[in-house]
């Protein structure tokens, strides 16, 4: 993420007001939607079950000056157009002409961008789609105004793409299961889900709560604006959510929602993360059932479990399950094979052997990685921060090897040359240290 904001100031506008007195749980909401009095009715219910009158909101221009900072926060490639954040929205005016298009409903979304990424460990390749920075400034004005309706009624133990929520909300609410003996766990694995999500039942859903027809006819847009690969070879989306699109995340939060409260009811304990989730389960009788109950639902849902991916485990025994990043197995939790692997490519990416860099400055790149590694796993097993360091430590040494006209990985008398205490001078960041003082203070703390 950029550091810097793009500052757009459009003559005759006013700011957003600021010190807005609304509940904190709409802290978030943007001010120039979201006034007080409609949180109000946010919070209390509003009258017939639908909201009415909201393209005024979309393309108000305090609410497109907001979309615009937060998509350039956001950063990302240029779509089909060409256009970067800057080119795009380096005149104010761009807003206006935009604003001009909305109002007279003129407005029309380009094809996304689909570029293919390697997957992580395997030749194959995922589909990745990247729209215009235009179209990701409508669909942020689009988000700032109708995701605090969807926000109200989705289940508590959904944690993806919410606000003042995050993975490490939901690995907290599986280990709490965990310790209490729900060691059964349903994990679960939805196939293709953001490509295959049916688009008319998704906007029946929608429509339960948005009654707006030309809020309803924008969102439609953009579900059926294609893909493109080249510039003749357009592609129609009669499935799914655009990926990568901005308000994707939202509307797959929305399909499954029926899902959480469905199992909530149930009283199953089901922790999901998008498109990603497991039900933990006090018994292998009751993980089957559950697990059938799913194969239902996703059936008439349109959707489809993975066939291998999806499982029973017991998490009390060898083997274990994955779970955001995480491997869970027998009470511990440590980084997964795959997020180790993402580590290790990453840490080779910064230390290649012929890095004409000093090495202090090698390591306060390396340090950046590190820091926000162990954050993330600060709770794994011990064991794993003391391998990851000597590896990183292995790696300076090679590279300090292949400097001083050695061959090969460091050995022997490398590992007196420039001991541990070499790069800890250097100010090259131990995860097992910060491990150990994180312990510490946990349990000074309780």
């Amino acid at each position: 993420m950029r550091e810097t904001q793009l500052q757009i100031t459009l003559p005759g506008v006013p700011k957003a007001k600021q010190g807005r007195e609304v509940p904190q749980q709409w802290a978030w909401t943007e001010a120039s939607v979201w006034t007080e009095r409609m949180v109000a009715t946010l919070e209390r219910g509003i009258k017939g079950g639908k909201w009415y009158s909201l393209i005024d909101k979309v393309w108000k221009l305090e609410n497109l000056q907001s979309a615009a900072r937060q998509v350039e926060n956001k950063g990302g490639a240029a779509g089909i157009d060409g256009r970067s954040c800057e080119e795009y929205l380096k005149e104010p005016d761009r807003l206006r002409r935009l604003q001009d298009k909305l109002q007279k409903g003129q407005y029309q979304p380009a094809p996304v961008k689909r570029v293919w990424i390697p997957k992580l460990g395997s030749k194959e390749l995922r589909p990745l789609g990247v729209p215009t920075v235009e179209d990701r400034v409508v669909q942020s004005a689009i988000r700032n105004v109708i995701e605090p309706i969807f926000e109200r009624i989705f289940a508590e133990h959904s944690y993806g793409f919410r606000p003042n929520r995050g993975a490490k909300d939901a690995l907290r609410r599986v280990d709490q299961l965990l310790k209490a003996g729900k060691v059964w766990v349903v994990d679960a694995d939805l196939k293709g889900y953001f490509d295959t999500i049916p688009q008319e039942p998704l906007m029946g859903l929608v429509e339960e709560q948005i009654a707006d027809s030309q809020v309803l006819e924008l969102i439609r847009k953009m579900l059926k604006q294609g893909v493109m690969e080249t510039a003749k070879d357009w592609q129609p989306t009669e499935r799914g959510t655009p990926q990568g699109a901005v308000i994707s995340p939202l509307l797959a939060n929305l399909y499954l929602n029926r899902l959480d409260h469905r199992m909530a009811q149930q009283g199953r304990e089901m922790v999901r993360y998008a498109d990603d989730f497991v039900i933990l389960c006090e018994s292998q009788a009751q993980a089957q059932e559950v697990l059938e109950q799913l194969r239902q639902w996703t059936a008439a849902a349109g959707l489809t479990l993975h066939p291998t991916k999806t499982r029973i485990v017991d998490a009390s025994q060898k083997g274990g399950f994955d779970f955001l990043g995480y491997h869970f197995e027998r009470g511990h939790r440590w980084p997964r094979q795959k997020s180790m692997d993402k580590f290790r490519e990453t840490i080779r990416q910064k230390t290649r052997r012929k890095d004409p860099r000093p090495m202090k400055q090698i390591i306060g790149d390396l340090n950046r990685i590190l820091k926000g590694w162990f954050n993330y796993f600060q709770h794994s097993v011990r064991n794993v921060f003391q391998t990851q360091d000597k590896w990183v430590r292995n790696r300076l040494r090679t590279l300090l090897r292949r400097r001083h006209k050695g061959q090969g990985r460091a050995r022997g008398r490398d590992f007196q040359r420039w001991p541990n205490a070499y790069f800890a001078e250097l100010g090259l960041f131990s995860l097992a240290i910060a491990r150990a003082q994180a312990s510490h203070v946990r349990h000074r703390t309780h």
